[in-house]
């Protein structure tokens, strides 16, 4: 079965459009990546600072050769052809899990 990474990230408040418009600015970069599943950004509603940035991948191998190619360089220089940038993130920490069900809707 897939594999699910979630990033959370750590943004303060005037942070946020930033972290948003940088993702939306990424929009279709790794949807073509070997082994990529699905990909959601999730904003906090109440109670918490967290986003959450989740993503599922066939193995651990597509997870990785992602990180160490597409993404690492995204990020290196804030992306091609851009002067590095201040994270909009002040922390981050990522979650693995493995998917041990899943379901979806019902066809009519």
């Amino acid at each position: 079965m897939s594999v699910v990474k979630i990033n959370v990230l750590t943004v303060p408040a005037e942070q946020r459009e930033v972290l948003e418009k940088r993702f939306a600015s990424r929009a279709g970069s790794v949807e073509g990546s070997d082994g990529f599943e699905w990909f959601e950004l999730l904003r906090p509603v109440e109670g918490t600072d967290n986003y959450l940035v989740y993503t599922r991948w066939r193995d651990e191998e597509s997870f990785q050769a992602w990180m160490e190619g597409p993404m690492k360089s995204a990020h290196q220089n804030g992306g091609e052809g851009e002067a590095p940038k201040r994270p909009a993130a002040s922390g981050s920490t990522l979650w693995s899990f493995d998917v041990v069900q899943s379901a979806g809707p019902k066809n009519a």
